[in-house]
């Protein structure tokens, strides 16, 4: 049985993240996944190519979900941006991993979010930030315990 869908004010699915920053360097795969988030009902969508660029945007506002590919032309550890989001503690944006090689990525940084295998299909995108967020082991220990 699956939940049922709630929209806002606006008719937009409130299960979706309303801000998400697209950190892919293959802009044809970029502007493919900007146009599939748009038709889901996310308005706010940025992309970027780059690790910098990537920053640059965490610094003007945060993101409710980032959608990254691991291997980017500037750096090939694409990941490092998901480490910044881990010290942000539990209200970091949520994390899909985007990658052609997910095996390349650290194990503790895969645990940080979704992975999903290049070539996919938009619609598995859609669903992953569909879906209630993954709690760590740490936060589910915690609220067992409190």
């Amino acid at each position: 049985m699956s939940a049922a869908i709630t929209p806002d004010s606006k008719g937009r699915d409130d299960r979706l993240p309303r801000r998400v920053l697209v950190v892919e360097d293959d802009g044809i795969l970029a502007i493919s996944i900007e146009d599939a988030l748009r038709d889901a009902g996310i308005e706010d969508v940025e992309l970027t190519a780059s690790t910098e660029a990537a920053l640059e945007s965490l610094r003007r506002e945060q993101p409710d979900a980032v959608v990254l590919d691991v291997h980017l032309a500037d750096r090939d550890d694409g990941w490092a941006i998901a480490e910044l989001l881990r010290g942000l503690g539990p209200k970091r944006p949520r994390i899909v991993f985007s990658t052609g090689a997910p095996a390349s990525i650290p194990e503790d940084i895969a645990e940080l979010g979704a992975i999903l295998a290049k070539p996919y299909e938009n619609s598995a995108l859609i669903a992953l930030l569909r879906e209630p967020r993954r709690q760590g082991i740490l936060s589910r220990l915690r609220g067992a315990l409190g």
